[in-house]
């Protein structure tokens, strides 16, 4: 696994909007401060031409005028690390455009963002065995201020820490609109870690205190993009299964518009694809449809009946995705997570 150097002061962050761009309200503004706040903190920026574009559909511009846009980051010499200026819906489209090959022959540069940003962050890991952050888009670290998972996001990305920690509360219902634009997280709902051991087959929920450690390599991202790239020519999962199988692969999965029988779908597709093989565990976010049951099964069934004939340990409900706050995640590090007294650490080791 390849990876990145750490963003050093004085180094310059590259922007790219291979998904949506930051042409509207609330994005606009956040990301206009987001820029200042990060010059002030000593960091440089370079933006790309989508950046403030909505020319395309469901991304910033057409797909290949994103793939350009991102290839060329990657290449410039002056940009030291890249965050996507947000998420979007069509990013599989840029996809096509983005030389994997040649981004694995480059110097390593740290890429930052997730949802539809899974389109790099996963292949790249899987196709250019180069290390990329599932983390916060840019308009995020506009903020005011700024929670401190968007800090966690930019002590990983500068080196200045190994290890990520979940948070106390999370948000169900965002306050941050065009008329609020730097509106920081509105975190109300305590935070609560659901476990399952797996054993001959069944996954049996832990009692809130007990104690889990798994390690492994990290994979994963949205599961509304992760299903899509399953099975075409950018699949390259048993390769990497294959790579480093000797260390066990550790998923970690969240979900944006899939309703309950849509993750249990999406769960069935990558299990028999073979994507699970060599799986040390499993670390699931909450869903968007946090809450929901649909014929008499829940999130966690959804997931849990699938995944317990692995008999590897099943942590839920974690901040990874789309409800507010996220711990960044790096993908393709190796990882020691433990879940201890309901509270989760994970360490990253670089090798």
């Amino acid at each position: 696994m390849r990876y990145p150097e750490f963003l050093k002061k004085g180094g310059t962050i590259g922007y790219v909007a291979p998904s949506f761009g930051c042409a509207s309200e609330p994005y606009y503004s956040a990301f206009l401060n987001a820029l200042q706040k990060l010059e002030k903190l000593g960091y440089g920026a370079k933006l790309g031409p989508n950046c403030f574009l909505e020319k395309g559909i469901g991304i910033s511009n057409e797909p290949r005028l994103c793939g350009e846009e991102l290839n060329e980051a990657y290449a410039d010499e002056d940009v030291d690390v890249i965050i996507s200026c947000g998420g979007g819906e069509l990013m599989c489209e840029v996809v096509p455009y983005i030389d994997f090959a040649k981004i694995a022959r480059e110097k390593p540069k740290w890429y930052m963002g997730f949802s539809d940003n899974t389109n790099f962050t996963f292949l790249s890991t899987t196709i250019s065995d180069t290390a990329a952050i599932y983390g916060p888009c840019a308009s995020a670290f506009g903020m005011e201020p700024w929670h401190e998972s968007i800090q966690d996001a930019l002590d990983v990305l500068t080196g200045t820490a190994d290890a990520v920690h979940g948070y106390d509360k999370w948000e169900r219902e965002w306050k941050k609109d065009e008329e609020h634009p730097l509106e920081p997280y509105n975190v109300t709902e305590p935070v609560i870690l659901k476990a399952f051991s797996c054993e001959n087959g069944r996954a049996v929920p832990m009692e809130n205190g007990e104690s889990v450690q798994v390690s492994g390599r990290l994979v994963g991202g949205c599961m509304d993009c992760l299903v899509n790239l399953l099975g075409t020519r950018f699949d390259h999962v048993r390769e990497f299964n294959k790579r480093y199988e000797g260390e066990g692969i550790l998923w970690f999965l969240e979900a944006c518009d899939l309703n309950i029988m849509s993750i249990r779908r999406a769960i069935w597709a990558m299990k028999n694809a073979g994507w699970f093989e060599h799986v040390s565990g499993f670390l699931i976010g909450r869903p968007l449809c946090f809450g929901e049951e649909a014929f008499g099964i829940d999130q966690y069934r959804a997931v849990t009946d699938l995944l317990a004939e692995y008999n590897v340990p099943i942590l839920m409900d974690l901040d990874i995705g789309h409800l507010s706050p996220m711990m960044p995640i790096i993908s393709g590090s190796t990882a020691d997570v433990r879940l201890e007294k309901g509270e989760i650490t994970v360490k990253y080791t670089f090798r």
